[in-house]
């Protein structure tokens, strides 16, 4: 007994050691307060369990069994490192019924696929609910591209919460907790946010179309599509796409990231190759970016084909971001100076990738709030305006140019004129030394008859020769000023004529009816119907009534003016301005020149141009009129 005794006393300081201990390694609950707006679980507050076999209950999940097998979180929040394995999770939270506030928990990363929750009651049961991107989208409690559940704050218990997480995808599994109405004045400014980044890609990509549907430069339409591949893919992750796109598509939206990932990566490397002219600046690097494009797609095949797991190995993508930045690096070291920007906006990109790319590797002091966590985005935006500024920087290069060509062009023309009249006046010389060589010969000629019979040959010679240099300057200044001519001719031409002096040519709707009459039936009257040939004036002015089945044909039928509500002699001076600027005038000078609204001269000038670009080999063979090719459909 004393024995007994001993080996108690003894036994006493451990017993109260592994008490205290216990005490500090057991999981500390979170207490809810009005005070507290959100509390993100991090560490000891969150506990895991690895269910790799998918067998666990949640009868044996919460048994007292079960609860020594959580262990702590390593990391700020734990990770779905192991896809498609089920991973527990339990956090405690003491309750508040004094509260004035409505509470809830949050998941913030929306990429998992399942979650359980187990949200536990007052009278020691539990309410289960089923969370996830694989569940459609109506199913939410909320309509938040997070996950939310609402707790029964109506009681001052400590309770365990239970959750069970599958994803298919490495995901974060951030439990927050927040009140009702910070979640709403969160919520609210996130997606303003959201509007302002995604508005900025609709900008630019705009922007960029109308300038690829001007000047037809693929440079223009491989941003737009990159920027377009950027934000879908933005859209993906963060869960508006899948909120406002395709809400009804689970399935869909479980690799709809991959293929704008994908899309981003190839228009990326196609818009450096077109805008830094890599084909013939680095011969290498071009065929490096088109052999990169080839294994890109392929392996893009082979996931979608054979194994999708391998879509969320999005690191790849490090791949052509650095050749790309390589190669923007290289061109600008060769001394082309739009690829200035282009480096300035990869290395944006470039240092967010990598941000991102450490924080997945475990480098958890790098994810520090939501400044890392949108840092790829922030990131983009960068991106696309140093980009936007290197368009612009090569259009004004190539401007800069031209205009030095054209400088150069009439500099050479001034000094071919030069030429020519310094030959004239040595030529005009000549003859003048020559006639003063004859007339002084003149006064000897008698005493030298012999000698003038020979100088007048020698004259008549260079007089034959002077008459043939006359002919030659003859025809080649005929031939200049035929071609001065003809170059003011078609300077004329090509000068923007406004509409006051076109309405001098077609002043009325009775001019321009009177034009589409002899234009239609120049070749002779056919009627539509029958066939017959013959026909008596109609009803309106200008149409023809068939002599055999009286079918009236107005003068406007089977013309692009057909049903048309613009001013029928505004109509033939917009066709006028499109033919004589070959398509390139926009809608809105049309629009400013016309007084006419934009939306009108968008969709009338586009069915112009397109009538231009069947008919562009007759075009070519036709006149200073040949707009009027462009009339009869």
């Amino acid at each position: 007994m004393v024995r007994l005794i001993s080996s108690a006393v003894k036994a006493l300081p451990f017993f109260i050691f592994w008490l205290f201990c216990g005490n500090l390694w057991a999981q500390k609950p979170v207490q809810i307060n009005d005070n507290v707006k959100q509390h993100i679980f991090n560490f000891a507050e969150v506990e895991v369990l690895k269910d790799e076999k998918n067998s666990f209950t949640f009868e044996q999940i919460k048994s007292e069994a079960f609860s020594s097998k959580f262990e702590p979180s390593e990391r700020s929040t734990p990770q779905t490192t192991s896809l498609n394995t089920s991973y527990w999770a339990k956090i405690k939270i003491k309750h508040n019924s004094k509260a004035d506030n409505r509470f809830l928990l949050e998941f913030f990363d929306q990429t998992i696929d399942h979650i359980t929750v187990y949200l536990p009651q007052g009278d020691g049961s539990y309410i289960v609910k089923e969370l996830g991107d694989k569940l459609n989208f109506a199913d939410r409690t909320l309509s938040h591209k997070n996950f939310e559940v609402y707790l029964a704050n109506d009681h001052d218990q400590t309770q365990v919460y239970y959750f069970k997480i599958r994803s298919s995808q490495i995901s974060d599994v951030i439990i927050v907790l927040r009140s009702v109405n910070w979640f709403i004045s969160y919520a609210l400014d996130e997606y303003f946010y959201f509007g302002i980044f995604y508005g900025m890609i609709l900008v630019f990509s705009f922007y960029n179309l109308i300038m690829f549907i001007a000047m037809r430069q693929k440079q223009y339409l491989f941003y737009v599509l990159y920027n377009i591949s950027v934000g879908l893919f933005e859209m993906s992750n963060d869960g508006i796409a899948y909120q406002y796109l395709w809400p009804n598509a689970p399935g869909w939206n479980q690799i709809a990231y991959a293929f704008f990932l994908y899309a981003t990566s190839i228009f990326a490397l196609l818009f450096t190759r077109e805008l830094l002219f890599v084909k013939a600046k680095a011969p290498k690097l071009n065929r490096l970016i088109i052999g990169l494009i080839a294994v890109r797609s392929l392996f893009f095949v082979y996931c979608l084909v054979f194994d999708q797991n391998l879509f969320n190995y999005k690191f790849l993508e490090f791949i052509p971001l650095s050749v790309a930045f390589f190669t923007g690096i290289y061109i600008f070291r060769k001394g082309y100076q739009p690829a200035r920007f282009f480096v300035l906006g990869y290395s944006f990109l470039f240092f967010g990738f990598v941000l991102k790319l450490l924080i997945m590797l475990g480098i958890s002091w790098l994810n520090f709030g939501v400044i890392s966590y949108y840092s790829l985005s922030f990131c983009f935006v960068l991106e696309m305006v140093f980009l936007s500024f290197a368009i612009g920087d090569k259009v004004s290069i190539l401007k800069r140019k031209k205009e030095k060509a054209q400088r150069q062009i009439i500099q050479q023309m001034a000094v071919n004129g030069k030429l020519k009249d310094n030959l004239n006046k040595e030529l005009e010389r000549q003859v003048n030394e020559r006639t003063k060589e004859v007339f002084h010969k003149s006064i000897i000629i008698e005493a030298k008859n012999e000698e003038l019979l020979k100088v007048n040959e020698r004259l008549l010679q260079q007089a034959e020769e002077i008459s043939r240099m006359n002919v030659l300057l003859e025809q080649d200044n005929h031939e200049l000023q035929i071609n001065v001519e003809k170059v003011t001719r078609d300077r004329v031409m090509s000068a923007d004529v406004d509409f006051e002096e076109f309405s001098k040519i077609y002043p009325d709707k009775e001019s321009c009816n009177e034009f589409l009459a002899e234009l239609k039936w120049k070749n002779g009257y056919v009627c539509k119907k029958c066939k017959n040939t013959h026909f008596y004036p109609g009803h309106v002015a200008h149409s023809r009534r068939c002599s055999k089945c009286a079918y009236e044909e107005s003068v406007t039928s089977y013309t692009v003016f057909h049903n048309t509500r613009i001013p029928i002699n505004k109509a033939f001076y917009m066709i006028f301005l499109i033919y004589s600027t070959k398509g390139k005038i926009s809608s809105h000078k049309l629009s400013e020149v016309l007084n006419i609204r934009q939306s009108t001269c968008w969709t009338y000038g586009s069915r112009i141009k397109t009538i231009m670009e069947e008919r562009k080999s007759s075009l070519k063979k036709a006149n200073k009129n040949g707009w009027s090719l462009l009339v009869l459909d």
